[in-house]
């Protein structure tokens, strides 16, 4: 790994203690909303809806473990990921090895998200990976792309300094997420229509008895 604390010096952290090691999927949750990870993870809640079966009909032909080579091209279906140093686990829908080079190939389906928060939680995911084949493999991995299932095409991620420093904090935001007692409050915002997990966070219920609060006081 010294190659690449030479590169990014200042966003790669020095190693540390153990940790309890966090799901990569866990950062794509955080990054859409702290309180919808809280409650996966703290609380074990967990509600489908038709977005996330549809995500799940999405990975059935990468979630089985397969290795097979594409036109010279060595690719490795559903890797075990892991990053001692960060604390991550998990693993990749589709690992492409070009010249031993590993490039982490993210799959999605169209989500009701906006968009812009959909594209962040899903390259902070995938930087994530990348940052753990770094560890596995020793070597810089540059760049990866998402693959959209409704369109069929590819959208290049290049990892960039200010990419590789937002998953960081990212995971530093879920650990501390992670240590505390109460629940982050709810986003309470057009994120919440379309959540699985809508019926059990109840968004509107905070807002409704500040409401009722005011109305006592005034």
């Amino acid at each position: 790994m010294d190659e690449l604390d030479d590169i990014f010096p200042e966003i790669v952290p020095a190693p540390s203690q153990p940790q309890e090691p966090l799901p990569l999927s866990a950062l794509a949750q955080y990054t859409y909303c702290p309180r919808r990870a809280a409650l996966i993870l703290l609380e074990g809640e967990w509600e489908d809806n038709e977005f996330t079966l549809r995500g799940t009909r999405a990975h059935e032909n990468v979630d089985i473990p397969q290795g097979l080579l594409r036109e010279g091209v060595w690719v490795e279906r559903a890797l075990p990921l892991w990053s001692e140093r960060l604390g991550l686990t998990g693993r990749a829908d589709v690992v492409e090895f070009v010249e031993g080079v590993p490039y982490p190939v993210e799959y999605k389906v169209s989500k009701r998200w906006p968009r812009e928060l959909a594209r962040k939680a899903a390259e902070v995911q995938l930087c994530a990976q990348a940052l753990c084949l770094e560890e596995m493999f020793g070597q810089s991995v540059m760049e990866g792309a998402l693959f959209s299932k409704s369109s069929q095409r590819r959208r290049v991620v290049q990892f960039t300094p200010e990419l590789r420093a937002a998953t960081l904090a990212t995971i530093s935001a879920l650990r501390k997420l992670l240590q505390q007692e109460r629940l982050p409050p709810p986003a309470a915002d057009e994120r919440c229509k379309h959540c699985s997990l809508l019926g059990v966070c109840m968004p509107e219920v905070p807002q409704a008895l500040r409401a009722w609060r005011n109305q006592q006081w005034s």
